[in-house]
């Protein structure tokens, strides 16, 4: 007598539903997600150097800029460059400490606007005054809160750009601090890399971060700038790589002193707001990419209830089997990447960040459909 037809249906279809989940998991883990694991950037001599600007955009960062703009106008890049910083209509000190800096670094140029730009919300105006300004074809963009993790950062993203490059993506992962809080953001970044600089890796590049991220002045210009999505606010990095990066264009870089560190929310309510606000560009990807996107994610967050029901179930021993196979297959995917960006102290938490991500979808995921705020600061 066939064992299935002694088990009540219900039982079969849950372990059915729980098994294609995993496998859409695994089939994630195996082809997007093992291409960074496994990644070996080509070993070549910075030989040929670009001429680079370097942008960087702020309002009221007077403490931040104090803190972290020494450490790229320091930067050790024999070739032409400059540090262009746009002030947006602070109302800080950024003005009188910008013009003190610049005595001492003839390579820093400052863009004071004094006035709103109107209709266009957010960071975009600054940012493409900025890069409309530059003198140089590759334009490096970073942020006031973060500093290169070296004095080789610009070396080693230019150094990234051949014949058909246009965009390179680089890593950004926020200060090691104590405390759990910090814990969760790093691992947060780190999902959000896996994914981009993976998707990007198989030729489907869909965002880069802002923080660590360089394209060419005439692709910009090319795709006029923002204007596909210039009333929206957030989008200047994820949304212009959305629509700008192919897999013929588009490169990455992770090599450790390529990475910029970033200054981490020091409260859970200021991080929720700042994630808050990037899902809520992430509505106006191409549906390929939410597609892509939202699979890994929808079964990713069933993968823990479907596994709790399927262990009351007769079949919970072939349950626990294939949860076990896709949580070996995750952590040793997990776990190389995190030693290739340099998170390898969060690989004892794996397990808690994957049952964590159960709940981080429902918190997050109501800001897929909320307005965006209007405010980049």
């Amino acid at each position: 007598m066939n064992f299935l037809s002694l088990l009540p249906n219900g039982s079969i279809v849950l372990f059915i539903v729980f098994c294609i989940v995993i496998l859409i998991q695994l089939f994630y883990f195996l082809f997007f997600f093992l291409r960074l694991a496994v990644y070996k950037p080509v070993n070549k001599p910075i030989s040929q150097t670009h001429p680079v600007s370097v942008i960087i955009c702020a309002r009221d960062e007077a403490g931040n800029l104090a803190a972290y703009l020494p450490g790229i106008l320091v930067q050790s890049y024999p070739t032409s460059h400059e540090v262009i910083v746009v002030n947006d209509n602070s109302f800080d000190d950024s003005k009188y400490f910008l013009e003190e800096l610049k005595k001492s670094f003839k390579q820093l140029h400052v863009i004071e606007l004094t006035q709103e730009a109107k209709l266009i919300p957010g960071k975009k105006f600054p940012l493409a005054i900025g890069i409309k300004s530059a003198k140089h074809e590759i334009v490096l963009l970073t942020d006031a809160d973060c500093i290169p993790a070296s004095e080789n950062w610009i070396s080693h993203m230019q150094s990234t750009y051949n014949d058909n490059t246009e965009i390179v993506l680089g890593y950004s992962p926020f200060q090691k601090m104590n405390g759990f809080l910090n814990k969760l953001i790093r691992w947060e970044c780190f999902h959000s890399a896996l994914q981009y600089l993976s998707y990007a890796l198989a030729g489907k590049p869909y965002m880069g971060v802002g923080r660590n991220l360089s394209y060419k002045k005439s692709l910009f210009l090319q795709q006029k700038g923002f204007a596909s999505h210039h009333n929206i606010p957030g989008g200047d990095d994820d949304l212009f790589i959305n629509q700008a990066a192919n897999k013929y264009n588009t490169q990455i870089n992770i090599h450790p002193e390529s990475l910029v560190l970033t200054k981490p929310a020091s409260t859970w309510k200021q991080w929720m707001r700042q994630k808050k606000r990037h899902y809520s560009t992430s509505k106006y990807y191409k549906r390929s990419h939410k597609l892509l996107l939202g699979l890994f994610a929808f079964t990713h967050f069933l993968t823990l209830p479907l596994f709790v029901a399927a262990c009351f179930t007769p079949l919970w021993k072939w349950s626990i089997l294939a949860f076990f196979i896709k949580l070996i297959t995750q952590w040793i995917v997990y776990g190389k990447s995190m030693i290739k960006l340099n998170e390898k102290d969060l690989i004892p938490y794996l397990l808690f960040f994957d049952i964590w991500m159960f709940f981080y979808y429902l918190i997050f995921a109501p800001a897929l459909i909320k307005k965006p705020s209007q405010s980049w600061k």
